[in-house]
């Protein structure tokens, strides 16, 4: 029979042992700071660039109550200035707040301005190069996991004609790479390290979570605004603002007069602009439906898991003439994120202002285990010239020959669009040629 005091030394013994099991539960894990979560992030060049999609945008953010936030890759460092003499930095300050302005005039509160220059060009990789394509990459990864968005809307990446600005297709790449790796753990894993001692000043790790976002569409501001259409979701501008009676082309309209800066638009330019349908190109979907679904089908607020992009792939065994620069990069760059349709939306074409020049760099590819001697051969129309000082280049095996060629059209073609071929050979056989469509018109941006 045990003692009474032996008793109660063993109540008070398992009385004392509660506190301990309850501090043995840890606290909950704080989420994500929710203020920032949207439904989708806007990733674009420049300010003003949002207007393309705004109407769109309005709508959503009053009947549907979408969240929505911007990325802007530059500040608007660069170009006219018609508002004021302010250039360069003192520009990029004052149109970072013209920006916050227009988004705010439609319901945007929250916008970043990343670190790239404005870049006035054509080709995507001399953007990319300025910004520092690793850094800036980083940034738009690291915006990704922060807001967590369901759909990205950024620019085609694609050499178009039109205002075809380098820095526009640098965003549409930098924001399509991102969709791919903000979900993955070994993508700027400094990112995702879990923060020790957060409440201190002496923190470590960014304490954020991989996210994997669900669709990815894009905007272009091509001249042949119709080659788009049906290959992606497309909505009026007509509707009505229940709240100011007037159609979301007008709220875009008044967005846009906020970028005093920027005031190149005559008024029918303005009201022709807002008033035509916003036009989305199908990127991806990860939640199914079809390319012209509403953007939001299949979407619902639960995460999905990480989905791995298809990647580079090497080329198979051949010798092959291509188009280089910007044409080249797309051709690797579309098939390894999954987005093989978008070669398919019209072929290779650049412009050229009447009395410029145009730079046409061409690709002499072996992948074959002996050097290769091929034989280029022009076939260009009537009145233009090539500057090419050889016709035959020797390429080693596994390497690839660079052939930059600058081209001078006829006066007499302005206006009109005209096909440059480029036929090779190589030991008596025949490689594909090359073909590259050219509008004879210029567009006020070196190429």
């Amino acid at each position: 029979m045990r003692k009474p005091g032996l008793i109660l030394l063993a109540l008070f013994v398992s009385i004392a042992a509660v506190p301990n099991l309850i501090a043995q539960q840890a606290p909950p894990n704080p989420g994500p700071d929710n203020r920032y979560k949207v439904d989708i992030l806007e990733v674009v060049g420049h300010p003003d660039d949002e207007i393309m999609v705004a109407a769109y945008v309005s709508e959503l953010t009053e009947q549907q109550h979408k969240r929505v936030a911007v990325v802007y890759t530059t500040r608007g460092n660069s170009g006219g200035n018609a508002a004021g003499p302010e250039q360069s930095n003192a520009l990029a300050d004052i149109r970072e707040m013209e920006a916050r302005h227009s988004l705010a005039s439609y319901g945007i509160s929250n916008a970043w301005f990343l670190h790239g220059s404005d870049t006035p060009g054509g080709d995507v990789l001399k953007s990319l190069e300025q910004w520092g394509h690793g850094k800036a990459l980083d940034e738009i990864v690291r915006l990704v996991r922060i807001t967590r968005p369901e759909v990205i809307v950024t620019w085609l990446p694609n050499y178009v004609v039109g205002e075809n600005h380098d820095d526009h297709q640098a965003a549409g790449v930098l924001a399509t790479e991102a969709f791919d790796l903000a979900a993955n753990p070994l993508a700027f894993p400094e990112q995702v390290e879990a923060a020790r001692n957060r409440l201190n000043i002496s923190n470590y790790g960014e304490g954020l979570r991989p996210w994997q976002p669900k669709k990815i569409y894009y905007v272009s501001d091509t001249t042949h605004f119709d080659f788009f259409k049906g290959n992606g979701p497309e909505y009026p501008t007509s509707d009505v603002s229940p709240s100011r009676k007037i159609p979301y082309s007008r709220v875009a309209a008044e967005a846009w007069s906020h970028y005093k800066t920027q005031n190149d638009f005559t008024d029918a330019q303005l009201k022709e602009f807002t008033e035509m349908p916003v036009r989305f190109i199908f990127g991806k979907s990860l939640v199914g439906g079809t390319a012209t679904s509403d953007v939001f089908e299949g979407i619902s607020g639960t995460p999905i898991a990480y989905v791995r992009a298809r990647g580079y792939e090497p080329r198979a065994p051949a010798l092959t003439l291509e188009l280089g620069g910007p044409w080249a990069f797309y051709r690797e760059f579309w098939p390894a994120h999954n987005l093989e349709h978008l070669a398919k939306l019209y072929s290779p074409e650049a412009q050229v202002e009447p009395g410029d020049t145009l730079w046409v760099p061409l690709l002499i590819r072996n992948e074959t285990n002996s050097t290769q001697q091929v034989t280029l051969h022009a076939i260009l129309p009537a009145g233009w010239s090539e500057n090419s000082n050889a016709s035959v280049y020797t390429v080693a095996a596994h390497d690839l020959y660079p052939v930059q060629l600058t081209i001078t059209p006829s006066p007499a073609h302005k206006g009109t669009w005209q096909t440059l071929t480029w036929n090779a050979e190589s030991n008596g056989q025949k490689l594909s040629p090359v073909t590259l469509r050219v509008d004879v018109v210029g567009n006020g941006l070196p190429q």
